[in-house]
């Protein structure tokens, strides 16, 4: 009994002889608690344009690429020089695999007051999601092995831009493990403008720009001076409602599952063209335990992602 009594009030010694300890029972709730589940952005940025070659057979599929022509100078009577145009494919390969296995025992599914195989397995599916978002977004971050972003040599670093940075001295900063760009909201908009300064450069299209940024840099945002309507792509300034909306061509898009280390977050931003997502096998299935009286139910995600134009992805490190 939670509330408190008053001395000699109906309570004996032993609290067994309490008629409120004996037949004032505990209730638990039929109503769960909500849950929140992080944000996931995977299917907004990213690309299936390959994933139907590879949906019933193969664990790859080579992607052929538009080679670059060649333009020469022209003099009348010259000899013309035949270029050989060459194609690098690209492998788009299914190398990740992710799963999720739970057993109800019977005793508890019978006993039970809510459906537990149901609420298990949409937590699962929730977390898959966010266990392949954040394994992407790390990777482009990181690089994996390589511990650098997968954007191209030109959309990262100190020195960026592929016509005003010389890699070197002169450049968009977008910051550097080492030296990340730290934001405040009155300087926070100037990334953007550079990280959309940088697939200018590599004329990379206006149309289905994305910029996935962490919860603090959003808040920034919010909290800037963005008085210009027209950099939210809406009639009114975004002050008014909160939206993140659109900023400088940019859909935004607020994820905590980016690469962060030592406070410095990567923040990635692109078109749909830069990465492609394949998953190739999304099953769940029931069966029974050999081992235990119960249900399993199982799922499985095997599931490629490959940057196919690093020129249409961009990289900033970045840090409060």
């Amino acid at each position: 009994m939670a509330v408190g009594v008053t001395s000699g009030y109906y309570v004996s010694s032993s609290t067994t002889n309490s008629y409120g300890a004996n037949f004032v029972p505990e209730i638990w709730s039929g109503k769960l608690q909500v849950k929140f589940y992080k944000s996931t952005v995977l299917g907004e940025i990213t690309n299936n344009d390959w994933e139907g070659e590879i949906k019933s057979q193969g664990d790859k599929v080579y992607i052929r690429t538009i080679p670059t022509i060649t333009i020469s100078d022209y003099t009348k009577g010259m000899s013309l020089a035949n270029q050989v145009p060459i194609s690098t494919p690209i492998t788009l390969t299914i190398d990740n695999g992710k799963y999720f296995s739970v057993v109800v025992d019977d005793v508890d599914e019978v006993q039970a007051d809510v459906k537990l195989m149901d609420m298990f397995t949409n937590d699962a599916a929730q977390q898959m999601k966010i266990a392949i978002d954040g394994l992407v977004l790390t990777a482009l971050a990181t690089g994996g092995a390589s511990s650098t972003p997968l954007a191209a040599t030109a959309n990262k670093g100190a020195y960026a831009g592929a016509i005003s940075g010389d890699g070197s001295s002169a450049g968009i900063n977008l910051g550097t493990t080492a030296a990340p760009v730290t934001l405040t909201k009155s300087n926070v908009l100037d990334t953007i403008l550079n990280m959309g300064q940088a697939l200018d450069e590599q004329n990379v299209p206006e149309e289905g720009r994305w910029l996935v940024v962490p919860a603090w840099m959003g808040a920034l945002i919010k909290n800037s001076d963005l008085k210009q309507a027209y950099l939210t792509g809406d009639d009114t300034s975004i002050l008014r409602n909160g939206k993140m909306g659109m900023i400088d061509r940019f859909t935004l898009y607020v994820s905590n599952n980016l690469y962060t280390a030592s406070q410095k977050t990567t923040i990635v931003a692109g078109t749909r063209d830069a990465v492609s997502f394949a998953s190739q096998i999304t099953n769940v299935e029931t069966l029974r335990s050999t081992t235990t009286f119960g249900n399993i139910m199982r799922g499985l995600n095997v599931f490629g992602y490959k940057v196919v134009k690093p020129e249409a992805l961009v990289a900033a490190v970045v840090t409060k």
